[in-house]
Parts: structure tokens; C-alpha cells; sequence
């Protein structure tokens, strides 16, 4: 299993907010299953004011260009993703185009 952390910030309009959140109640059974097919065996987002915070779970058979060129040749991922970004706001230190930015670990308790 690995484990990965991202972040991402919101815009910062609470209508917007709650609408991306609704999003989320019910997110759409093709974006579960490319997930899955993905290899994340397990997600959470969290949010504290407008900065979301995701952690995936996943077996060997993930990895990122992998999951991007599923996404890309998925149309309904492509829908979502627009949609999403009507909600989303690129970090100040994001490269361009980067939604979903990985985060460094700086501290494990089991180390």
C-alpha cells in the first residue's frame, strides 16, 4: 500500500462550496469506478475553510501517469473534472495547469 496527500484550494465563495460538496454526497458512479480501476484502493477529502485536503490509498498498480492517461481517455472523468474546476482555484506555487497538488511528507510517527 501507498499513501499520497494533496491539496487543492476551493474558491473562496460559500455557495460555491456547498454546491461542491453536494458534488461530493453523490459523486457519480463512473468517477468511483475509474478510481478503483486506477488502483486507489481508498480516498478522503477533507476541508477546512477553502483548502481541501485529499489522502489516497493504493496498491502497485498505481501511479499517477497511469491514472492521467485513464482520466484522459475517459470522457465522463473529463466532464467531472471541467465541473470541478468551475469550484477549484490553483495553489499560489501550482504549476500551470496543475490542479491537485502532491504533498511532501515532512513527519511519520513510525519512523
Amino acid at each position: 500500500m501507498n499513501r499520497y496527500c494533496l491539496t487543492v484550494d476551493l474558491k473562496d465563495d460559500l455557495q460555491l462550496i456547498t454546491e461542491y460538496e453536494t458534488y461530493h454526497r453523490e459523486v457519480w458512479p463512473e468517477i468511483k469506478k475509474s478510481i478503483g480501476d486506477s488502483g486507489i484502493t481508498d480516498m478522503e477529502i477533507y476541508r477546512f475553510g477553502n483548502h481541501l485536503f485529499m489522502i489516497m490509498e493504493t496498491d502497485d498498480t498505481f501511479s499517477f501517469e497511469r491514472k492521467a492517461a485513464m482520466d484522459a481517455a475517459n470522457p465522463r472523468v473529463q466532464e467531472w473534472e471541467e465541473l470541478m474546476w468551475k469550484f477549484q482555484q490553483p495553489l499560489k506555487n501550482a504549476k500551470p495547469g496543475e490542479k491537485w497538488v502532491l504533498m511532501d511528507q515532512i513527519f511519520d510517527l513510525s519512523d
